[in-house]
């Protein structure tokens, strides 16, 4: 019995997100009294590997293929799916993200596991195996009891705060049999966001609406993250129009995060909205309408007008 903990690469770099899952995934471990190993695919430096152990993994499997560079869920599977059966991996953690989520299905599909997303909480071992998760976009809660031998665990972001140590994981080669079958879709170009901090792992999140009025204005909200060293993103109104590019796009039907802080300035909160962004730990709004419904989500709200109130706060910071 071991946890098998699947995290994800950046550039050679793990993600901030999947150290939150190995963090999360060693917990686990401790609770069944197994040990938690990472497995990493595609091309890396095994000194940042290696700093998985300082969130709890004792070991990092990886599989340095450069075909597993480009993040094919169906190859992905394959490989964790062989990595699980090696490890005698019962329980397989992972961050919550568009791969994760591609990936994990099909791995559920190829060891008859049970699948549970947007895990909000360790397990309760009390009676079974029962996780809390985050349904209806952030709206309830359900209790959801796994009851297959194999059980996978797609954790939402900022589930746990990652305590750090000094350990270091020992890194080992993996090589997985790769089926040519996995790879019959070809990945042929792709585009990254771009920007000093990217929207999915950023902790602080600056965002604005149609109270900019315009593309024009983008430099106060600009200023404002530049100096909380935070991601900027914009209502769906705002790429729509192609004042911002859409991969800022934050609400339901643009990008679901879950920043430490997110701030809200000129939008009035529309419930597609929310469902994005409402998994955020504190909610702070600036809208010079004071019965914007954004404020009955916020957790501080300003009543003002933001070409006033952003240059202030910006300014603020700095000193600070």
């Amino acid at each position: 019995m071991s946890v098998l903990i699947f995290a994800e690469l950046d550039e050679g770099a793990l993600k901030k997100s999947s150290l939150e899952a190995i963090y999360y995934g060693s917990k686990v471990a401790e609770l069944t009294g197994s040990s938690a190993t990472a497995i990493v695919l595609g091309e890396g430096n095994a000194d940042e590997l290696a700093k998985a152990g300082r969130f709890g993994a004792t070991k990092v499997l990886h599989a340095s293929d450069p075909k597993l560079n480009e993040g094919n869920a169906m190859a992905y599977a394959s490989v964790v799916a062989e990595a699980a059966h090696q490890e005698g991996a019962d329980i397989i953690v992972l961050a919550k993200s568009s791969l994760g989520d591609s990936m994990a299905a099909r791995l559920a599909g190829k060891l008859k596991a049970g699948l549970a997303a947007n895990v909000i909480e360790l397990p309760d071992l009390s009676n079974g195996f029962r996780v809390k998760r985050s349904i209806f976009t952030g709206k309830a809660f359900a209790f959801t009891a796994l009851t297959a031998d194999t059980k996978i665990l797609a954790i939402k972001k900022n589930t746990l705060t990652p305590e750090e140590t000094d350990a270091v994981a020992t890194v080992e080669a993996f090589k997985p049999t790769l089926n040519e079958a996995d790879f019959a879709v070809k990945v042929t170009n792709v585009e990254k966001a771009t920007g000093d901090i990217l929207l999915p792992e950023a902790d602080l999140v600056v965002s604005a609406g149609r109270g900019l009025k315009g593309p024009e204005n983008w430099g106060i909200v600009e200023d404002l993250a530049k100096a909380l060293h935070a991601a900027t993103a914009c209502s769906k109104p705002v790429s729509d129009l192609d004042w911002r590019p859409h991969h800022e796009h934050v609400g339901q039907t643009g990008i679901k995060i879950s920043p430490n802080l997110y701030i809200a300035c000129g939008i009035s909160g529309a419930i597609q909205h929310l469902a994005g962004v409402n998994s955020s730990k504190v909610i702070v709004v600036i809208n010079k309408d004071s019965d914007a419904p954004f404020f009955k989500s916020a957790d501080y709200g300003i009543v003002g007008d933001v070409f006033d109130v952003l240059p202030r706060l910006t300014k603020a910071v700095k000193e600070l």
